[in-house]
């Protein structure tokens, strides 16, 4: 017997799916080219999954649905809100573009955006180690159509196979780690497999070694060194407005699944994956850096600054427990730092792939470094929203990436620990290192002389969506005490519960 409260548990969910395949069957009547029925519907039904998923949210309640795989709470109830409103952003700045390039000749792009969305809902608010396999392959296997949707194009079939054959490496190392661990533990509930390692009567080794894969499986959906491989030929090879559904909502739920998996199931093992962690993020803020330096071309370029801010996630993530000795303060530093500077890295992503998306145009991608030439004497308000996404993944004050990125810091010298301060001085430097590539990009912009005259019109959604998305990463910045106590807040009764 299903009870009310696990329907109230994924009423979302429910709402997502049954209007995907609505939005499905409605597009076969569609004969716009642009396809603005399905647009429309789709927007509309992002919407109001947005705002019920912030009802949700904002009550603050946690309750366990069908018998305890799946959690509703805080925590999770934003990272959906989130991920819904950036899919709902790529749409508006992906719309024109795909329309430009034959992908709209279908409805794909929005039912397979919105079954990808969902996957991130299952992954979100999966307590159980199959439900969160489920979502996850649901979104690896939307975006492998994504990324394949320009059928005619040799580029994005190239990313495809790559992105497939490497996801599916990636999966299987999840799956090892997770069987392991079932194997151990006896349970594929979070809160049993916790209370299994926490009792302290299961082998140490048995455990690391499911662990190791789990970690292997999570680095890969991150795209933390040495798991990175896919990230730029993939970003690079798939349509830009792929690039930015893969690249912009998924990272909330990798956050998300880190968290389920390491934090509320293995934080006994902190230790252990901890070490791991370190590693990775040391290698993502190192290769990350020093390869996107070599780049020339813009979305390669933000792949391995991908990387690098995703080393900083990892840096968050590491510091919550000292020593195995766990306290409030210090985990609720620690791992909200890291969901704010998720959050924050999706937002600025956003507005620079928006960007990228408005430039480009019929036969032209314009994703270059020396294709943004000019840019302020053609337009100096998308050379402005893109020069504010550059400083603030550079980490400059006062936009919102370098409060991101001193509350990272913070968490790690909050620590005392020599190792944990040598690693916070290490990502500095990184930083710096950072620094030129992004800069390199705004003097393009503001310095070189434009290759073209042509002026740059977009429709008024995307100008608008674009404006006061580039605004919202200075207020944040400005202003980020209300999104910093948000992610607080939301760790802790997610932890509590």
């Amino acid at each position: 017997m299903i009870d009310n409260i696990s329907w109230l548990a994924i009423y979302p969910e429910i709402l997502l799916l049954v209007m995907a395949c609505v939005i499905a069957l409605v597009d076969l009547g569609v004969s716009s080219p642009r396809r603005t029925g399905t647009y429309v519907l789709t927007m509309l039904t992002l919407a109001v999954v947005a705002v019920l998923q912030g009802v949700y949210a904002s009550s603050g309640n946690t309750f366990y649905g069908f018998g305890n795989m799946v959690v509703s709470d805080a925590m999770g109830n934003w990272l959906k809100c989130f991920a819904t409103l950036a899919m709902m952003v790529t749409m508006v700045y992906g719309r024109p573009y795909a329309g430009d390039r034959g992908m709209l000749r279908g409805g794909e792009l929005f039912t397979l955006g919105m079954f990808s969305l969902l996957g991130m809902f299952i992954m979100i608010g999966g307590n159980n180690f199959l439900v969160i396999y489920l979502g996850l392959e649901l979104l690896t296997l939307s975006s492998y159509a994504l990324v394949a949707l320009r059928r005619d194009n040799a580029t994005a079939s190239e990313a495809a196979m790559k992105y497939f054959v490497l996801g599916a490496m990636a999966s299987g190392f999840l799956l090892y780690g997770l069987s392991m661990l079932y194997g151990a533990t006896g349970s594929l509930d979070i809160g049993e497999v916790f209370k299994a390692v926490n009792s302290g009567q299961i082998r140490h080794q048995v455990l690391v070694f499911g662990v190791v894969f789990v970690v292997a499986g999570l680095a890969f959906k991150l795209g933390a060194v040495p798991f990175h491989m896919w990230v730029p030929d993939v970003y690079h090879g798939a349509p830009t407005v792929v690039t930015l559904m893969i690249g912009g909502a998924p990272k909330l739920a990798a956050f998300a699944i880190v968290m389920r998996l390491l934090v509320d199931g293995l934080l006994p093992l902190a230790i252990d994956w901890q070490q791991m962690l370190a590693v990775l993020a040391i290698g993502s803020l190192l290769v990350g850096n020093l390869a996107a330096i070599a780049q020339t071309n813009l979305k390669r370029m933000l792949a391995y600054s991908t990387i690098s801010q995703m080393g900083f996630v990892l840096l968050g993530l590491m510091s919550g427990v000292v020593h195995g000795h766990v306290d409030a303060a210090t985990v609720e530093a620690a791992y909200s730092a890291s969901m704010f500077y998720v959050v924050t890295y999706v937002l600025t992503t956003l507005a620079a792939f928006g960007v990228i998306l408005l430039l480009a145009r019929e036969g032209f991608e314009s994703e270059e470094i020396a294709d943004m030439a000019g840019l302020n004497q053609r337009s100096p308000l998308y050379a402005g929203i893109l020069a504010v996404c550059l400083f603030s993944m550079a980490g400059i004050p006062p936009l919102v990436g370098f409060y991101a990125k001193l509350s990272v810091l913070q968490a790690l010298l909050a620590s005392g620990q020599t190792p944990y301060i040598a690693m916070a001085v290490f990502a500095v430097l990184m930083s710096l290192v950072g620094a030129f590539y992004y800069l390199r990009v705004v003097k393009v912009m503001y310095f070189d002389a434009p290759l073209s005259t042509a002026s740059i019109s977009a429709p008024l959604d995307v100008r608008m969506v674009l404006t006061l998305n580039g605004a919202l990463l200075l207020v944040l910045g400005l202003l980020p005490s209300g999104l910093m106590s948000l992610c607080a807040d939301a760790i802790m009764r997610s932890l509590s519960s």
